[in-house]
C-alpha cells in the first residue's frame, strides 16, 4: 500500500466519531455469585470477573474509572456477636490491577450506592438500619450516618454534587439530603413502596418506581406536592432513563415483561422477558438497555428506540444487580 492510501485511511479514522470507535465498559455486581463482571458492551461478552467480593449488590465507580467500590448483602457474624456495628464491607476494586485493593467497614449489609460527582464520598442505603452511610474514599472509612425513613433502598445523586435522593420503601417517601453538611432538607410522598429512582436529564424531576402497588410517579422537584402517578405493572424493580432522556424502562418481576414509557405521551410499550427481568441499565452511548435476570445469571440487551431484544449472554455466575457503566474519556 503506498503512501496515500495510508495517509487517507488514517485521516477518515481520525473523523470517526469516539462513540463509533470504542463502547463503554460495563460492571455488573454478580451478588451471590460474589464477584463483579466487567462486560464489553460493544460485543456484550463478558471479559473477566473480579472475584472476592462477597455477596455483592450495590456498585459505583469513581468518575475518573480508577476505582469501583461495592456494597455487600452479607454481615460479619463474629462482629455482630462482638457488638461492633461495623459489620459489613464496602470492597474497594482496582480494575487495572484486577483485584480487590482493600475494605472499608460500614454499619449495616449495604443495598444501593451512589457516589458524589467528585468520587470523594460513596453513600450506601442500609434497609435493615434504617441509614445511610457516608464513606469517604481518600480516607478509607465510614465518617456519617445519616438516620432516615424505613427501609432505604435507592440513592441518587444530582450532577452538581449539591443534593442527594433517598426512596424510603416502607415509608412511602423519597427524602432530599444537602451533601455540604448531610442534612435531610425534605421528605416528599412518593406513594406506597417507592424503591429504583432515577433523575431526568436536567435533574428537575425525580421519577420513582412504587414497586409492590405498580405505580410510577413523577414528582417535579420544583413543586412536590403535584406529584403524577401512572399505572406500570405488577411487582416493578429496575428503572432507568433512555440516552435522549424521552423514556423510562421499568421491569415487572411478577409479570416478567420490560415496559418503556413514553415521559411526553405517557403510553407505555413492553416486551416480555423471561424469567423475572430485574435490575437495568441504559448503557450510555450504544442505544442499549441492559435488564438482568433476578433467577438466572442472563442479561438481556435491548434496544433502546424499538423495544426489540438484540442479544442476551451469561453472566458467570450469580445474578446481576447495580450496574455501572466506565468514564470514557
Amino acid at each position: 500500500m503506498n503512501i496515500q492510501k495510508i495517509l487517507g485511511l488514517i485521516s477518515l479514522f481520525t473523523l470517526v466519531p469516539l462513540a463509533l470507535q470504542s463502547q463503554p465498559t460495563v460492571y455488573i455486581a454478580l451478588g451471590s455469585g460474589n464477584g463483579v463482571a466487567v462486560v464489553d458492551s460493544k460485543t456484550d461478552t463478558v471479559l473477566k470477573t473480579y472475584s472476592g467480593v462477597e455477596n455483592p449488590h450495590g456498585l459505583v465507580i469513581t468518575p475518573d474509572g480508577e476505582y469501583l467500590i461495592a456494597g455487600s448483602l452479607s454481615e460479619d457474624v463474629e462482629e455482630t456477636a462482638k457488638k461492633n456495628k461495623l459489620n459489613s464491607k464496602l470492597f474497594l476494586i482496582h480494575p487495572i490491577h484486577n483485584h480487590v485493593m482493600q475494605t472499608i467497614a460500614v454499619e449495616g449489609f449495604s443495598h444501593h450506592q451512589a457516589i458524589t460527582p467528585d468520587g470523594r464520598y460513596v453513600l450506601s442505603t442500609h434497609p435493615t438500619r434504617n441509614h445511610v452511610s457516608i464513606v469517604d474514599v481518600e480516607d478509607s472509612r465510614q465518617i456519617k450516618l445519616i438516620k432516615t425513613g424505613d427501609g432505604p433502598n435507592y440513592i441518587v445523586v444530582t450532577k452538581d454534587g449539591k443534593y442527594a435522593y433517598v426512596s424510603n420503601s416502607s415509608s412511602g417517601n423519597v427524602q432530599e439530603i444537602r451533601i455540604s453538611d448531610w442534612m435531610i432538607t425534605r421528605t416528599i410522598a412518593s406513594g406506597p413502596s417507592p424503591e429504583h429512582i432515577i433523575l431526568s436529564k436536567n435533574d428537575q424531576t425525580l421519577y420513582v418506581s412504587n414497586a409492590r402497588k405498580g405505580d410510577l410517579s413523577i414528582i417535579n422537584l420544583n413543586k412536590p406536592n403535584e406529584r403524577k402517578v401512572f399505572k406500570i405493572g405488577k411487582n416493578l424493580h429496575g428503572l432507568d432513563i433512555s440516552d435522549d432522556g424521552q423514556r423510562l424502562f421499568i421491569s415487572s418481576k411478577k409479570e416478567d415483561k420490560l415496559f418503556s414509557f413514553d415521559l411526553k405521551t405517557t403510553k407505555k410499550t413492553q416486551l416480555s422477558l423471561s424469567p423475572s427481568p430485574y435490575h437495568l441499565n441504559t448503557i450510555t452511548g450504544t442505544g442499549k438497555v441492559y435488564i438482568s435476570s433476578s433467577k438466572q445469571p442472563l442479561i438481556w440487551v435491548v434496544d433502546q428506540k424499538t423495544l426489540k431484544l438484540i442479544n442476551t449472554f451469561t453472566l458467570p455466575a450469580g445474578e446481576g444487580h447495580q450496574m455501572v457503566i466506565a468514564p470514557q474519556d
